[in-house]
C-alpha cells in the first residue's frame, strides 16, 4: 500500500536527549535551592530522584502523563515544606521550559521540509517536549501525546489514536523511532511499517518480534529508504 502518513518519535529521534534533561533537572534543582531551600535542605539531587520514583509509583492513574506526575510531585513537595502551591508549579515551569530547549538535528528537520509537501506528518511521543513550543509545529500536521491518548507507546491505542487524527489506516502508515521496544514493536503491532533508527548499530532482537522495515542510523536517512521503496 502506497504510504500517505509518516509519524515520528521525538526524544532520540529528532534531537539528543539525554542532556537536555540532564539540564533541564539541574535547572530546576538550583531554582529550588534558591526559591524554596526547604525542600532541597538535605537532599542530594540522587535522592530527590528517588523521591521522585517512589511519589510517582503512587500515582498509577497518571502512570501515561509525565506532566501531571512530575507537577503533582513538586507541588506535593512544596506544600509538604510549608510553601504555597504555586511554589511548586513554578518549579515545574522552570523544568519545563528548560526540558524544551532542545537543539534538532539539521539533518532531520531537512528532511522534514523535504517529506512535508508528499505526507501527513505526525509525532507520537511518550514524553512532554512541546513542538509548539519548540518552534517545529509548522512541520506537522498532528501531534500525539501519551497524555492525548491515555497510554504510552508501545500500546497499539496509541498508534490507532494517531491514525485516526491523519484519517489513514494503518497500512498507509509509517513510524519512526529509536526505542525498539517503544517505537517499533508498537507500531508493528498497531499494524503500521516501522523504521528504527539506531545509530549505535544494534543487531535488532529477534525476540522482540517481527523487525523493523528499515533499519537507519539517523533519522535523515529515511529519504533514501522511502526512494527505495517507491521503485519496489
Amino acid at each position: 500500500m502506497p504510504l500517505r502518513c509518516i509519524t515520528f518519535d521525538l526524544d532520540d529521534t529528532l534531537w539528543e536527549t539525554g542532556p537536555v534533561i540532564a539540564r533541564a533537572e539541574a535547572h530546576a534543582h538550583a531554582w529550588l535551592e534558591r526559591h524554596a531551600p526547604r525542600i532541597t535542605s538535605g537532599r542530594s539531587e540522587s535522592e530527590l530522584l528517588e523521591h521522585r520514583r517512589a511519589h510517582y509509583a503512587t500515582l498509577p492513574e497518571h502512570s501515561h502523563d509525565f506532566t501531571a506526575l512530575r507537577r503533582h510531585w513538586l507541588i506535593s513537595m512544596a506544600v509538604e515544606a510549608g510553601y504555597d502551591e504555586q511554589v511548586g508549579q513554578e518549579a515545574f515551569d522552570v523544568f519545563w521550559l528548560a526540558r524544551n530547549e532542545v537543539v534538532p538535528f539539521p539533518s532531520a528537520l531537512k528532511l522534514l521540509d523535504d517529506l512535508k509537501p508528499e505526507f501527513t506528518l505526525g509525532t507520537i511521543t511518550n514524553g512532554n517536549a512541546d513542538i509548539a513550543h519548540i518552534g517545529l509545529g509548522h512541520h506537522f500536521d498532528f501531534t500525539v501525546t501519551a497524555a492525548d491518548a491515555g497510554v504510552m507507546k508501545p500500546h497499539a491505542d496509541i498508534f490507532t489514536y494517531a491514525l485516526g487524527l491523519a484519517g489513514v489506516d494503518a497500512g498507509h502508515a509509517l513510524h519512526v523511532g529509536d526505542d525498539p521496544v517503544t517505537d517499533v514493536q508498537g507500531a508493528k503491532a498497531a499494524g503500521m511499517r516501522a523504521v528504527w533508527v539506531n545509530p549505535d548499530e544494534r543487531p535488532w532482537d529477534d525476540t522482540l518480534g517481527p523487525a523493523p522495515d528499515a533499519i537507519v542510523a539517523e533519522v535523515a536517512e529515511l529519504g533514501a529508504i522511502l526512494e527505495q521503496w517507491s521503485r519496489a
